[in-house]
């Protein structure tokens, strides 16, 4: 029997977020997808990335990233008016400021997200393999 395991990564460092940010480097986001909750302090967005964990594999994964202990978060470069508008990531990055983070989400065409957060507390979820005919 052929069994599919998903995977589910907790990150609470710097180290950790760097490892999930080449997981979904790529990775394309629609606009609708992504949610702040303030009173909840979590931001989530939905995302169809590569499977880079096989170098084999040309597959795409649905995966759910849930960033938890936000207490903020700045855009730039956004027209969210534009639901179905899909964004490509580059990469997360982070910085310190004074007792917070920065969590600093990188788009294409000079977009970004950023997410001020008391801890660094990110899950990255997989949720299904994607049938791409395309791959």
């Amino acid at each position: 029997m052929d069994r599919q395991f998903l995977k589910k990564i907790t990150c609470q460092s710097p180290e950790d977020l760097s490892y999930i940010s080449a997981l979904i480097s790529e990775g394309k986001i629609k606009l609708g997808e992504m949610k702040y909750l303030p009173k909840s302090k979590i931001f989530l967005l939905s995302i169809e990335r590569f499977n880079k964990e096989d170098k084999k594999s040309k597959k795409k994964i649905s995966s759910i990233i849930k960033f938890e202990h936000i207490l903020s978060t700045k855009s730039k470069n956004f027209k969210f008016s534009d639901k179905e508008m899909i964004l490509e990531i580059l990469a997360i990055d982070l910085l310190k400021k004074d007792h917070n983070y920065e969590i600093i989400l990188l788009f294409s065409n000079n977009r970004f997200i950023t997410l001020n957060a008391e801890v660094v507390d990110v899950e990255l979820t997989d949720q299904v393999k994607i049938d791409d005919k395309n791959n």
